[in-house]
């Protein structure tokens, strides 16, 4: 049997080696078995298995792959998926303790798509209480910790998913994210992400609230979070396209990245915000890329949309209040979601920001900007999401301002590709920024990541952890 270094190749890689028998699908299986056994005590991101499902799997895979056929371009691959998606046959928590023995019927859509393209899914990643946080613990299961420090956060809410593939636990993920759920974890455990278009990947089977799951959360999106950009595009092309019921009236057809060569971009810059400032380590690496753009011919710009940032970022507060109040307490729900007539006149104003946002790509290709203002930091579990605050070079901040250059992109329903760039000079935590392009170009994003990444000198390494 190969080691288990593999474990930590792409998955395209892995699906590749799997197709051309280099290794079988139940070796894959077994050594990320093996490799939780030892390394996840430390991160506690994989919390639930389903060993015996997924052996039979892996070994009726092989048998496929031993007459030369094949199930999909995920055939024998080993995965987990976060605990916030239904699983069917295996507990999904949302982690909430309402749903603690939870065990659904029927795979969310997005699921049932990865195992039909050959996904072997053994086990659920850890999240926060209905994935309501950018740290990533709960009652159930506990505290998830950071691949590069374990006293420091791995983002969230899919900050199990992310721990896991940063430390070849998986071979790749599908997270969801509504206010920087996958993006914020990839920025923390130095990971790619990408959060997709508003509407193109289902999200029917998405635990917010006991009951849910049976209709689409406003923001919210699934997306992948994988070690290379070719993963991203990989899982795209599986779980994207229209729910059942409306597969007989259209169909997605996402463009083509325009190039494979960052000297073609035209990129706008977006870095400073007075009301949610960079920390100096982060605000750092983000101008050495920028740097780096431009001497890899990109014509690049201090330039964004003329819209501004406190306005758009209230309204994605707002609506993301508006979202998550049907798992709140009906009394505290009541006054987030506000009124109905609010909420039209709500929809009003982000048509109007979303219409400057479609000028401003009539001149640009894609966005550059802060995924957060700080790397991972320390466990901060006093209080809650709205009371609690944290330090930024020396300055406390509003907690929920973490979440406001991640809510700026969400409330548009923008694609953002986010590769790991770069390290802070100080604690070597990872940096991440957000690659925003136009609406229904996710294919752009995820390319220009990998060039981003790749013209870094950066992209996934292995945490030094073991």
């Amino acid at each position: 049997m190969p080691g288990d270094d593999v474990l930590t190749w792409t998955a395209t890689q892995l699906a590749e080696a799997v197709r051309q028998r280099e290794i079988a699908s139940r070796e894959l299986l077994d050594l990320a078995l093996d490799r939780i056994e030892r390394i996840n005590p430390k991160l506690n991101a994989v919390v639930t298995l389903d060993v015996e499902r997924a052996a039979a799997e892996a070994a009726a895979a092989d048998e496929v792959t031993a007459h030369g056929e094949s199930t999909g371009p995920l055939h024998g691959l080993p995965m987990t998926v976060k605990d916030a998606l239904e699983t069917a046959g295996l507990r999904s928590t949302g982690g909430a303790t309402e749903l603690t023995d939870h065990v659904p019927v029927v795979d969310a859509p997005a699921v049932a798509r990865l195992r039909a393209a050959g996904a072997i899914v053994f086990g659920k990643t850890n999240v926060p209480r209905w994935s309501g946080d950018l740290q990533t613990y709960n009652e159930i299961f506990g505290t998830t910790n950071n691949p590069w420090d374990l006293s420091r956060i791995p983002g969230g809410s899919s900050g199990g998913s992310a721990a896991a593939v940063a430390t070849g636990l998986t071979s790749v993920e599908l997270g969801t994210d509504i206010a920087g759920s996958v993006r914020i974890p990839a920025h923390c455990c130095g990971v790619f992400a990408l959060k997709t278009t508003y509407g193109i990947v289902p999200q029917r089977g998405y635990l917010d609230r006991v009951g849910g799951g049976v209709s689409d959360t406003d923001i919210n999106v699934l997306g992948p979070i994988a070690r290379g950009a070719d993963d991203l595009d990989l899982l795209l092309g599986v779980v994207a396209g229209p729910v059942d019921e409306n597969a007989a009236g259209w169909r997605l057809d996402l463009p083509a990245p325009k190039s494979t060569n960052l000297a073609d971009y035209r990129i706008g810059v977006w870095f400073d915000e007075p009301s949610v400032p960079l920390g100096a380590e982060v605000r750092a690496v983000a101008r050495w890329t920028s740097d780096v753009l431009a001497d890899a011919g990109a014509r690049v710009e201090e330039a964004h949309p003329g819209v501004a940032f406190e306005e758009q970022v209230t309204l994605f507060k707002e609506a993301l209040g508006a979202a998550a109040s049907p798992g709140m307490d009906p009394a505290v729900g009541e006054v987030v979601a506000g009124s109905h007539l609010n909420w039209l006149h709500a929809l009003d104003r982000r048509a109007r920001l979303r219409r400057e946002w479609a000028d401003w790509f009539d001149g640009y290709d894609l966005l550059l900007c802060p995924v957060m203002p700080l790397e991972a930091f320390p466990h901060n579990q006093e209080g809650d999401f709205i009371e609690r605050t944290i330090d930024i070079d020396g300055v406390d901040h509003p907690y929920h301002s973490l979440i406001s250059w991640t809510g700026l992109i969400g409330i548009m329903g923008l694609p953002s590709a986010v590769p790991p760039i770069g390290s802070t000079a100080t604690t070597g935590m990872p940096v991440g920024l957000q690659v925003v392009a136009p609406w229904y170009h996710d294919r752009e994003a995820i390319v220009a990541a990998g060039l981003l990444a790749d013209a870094c000198a950066a992209g996934y390494r292995v945490p030094p952890l073991d």
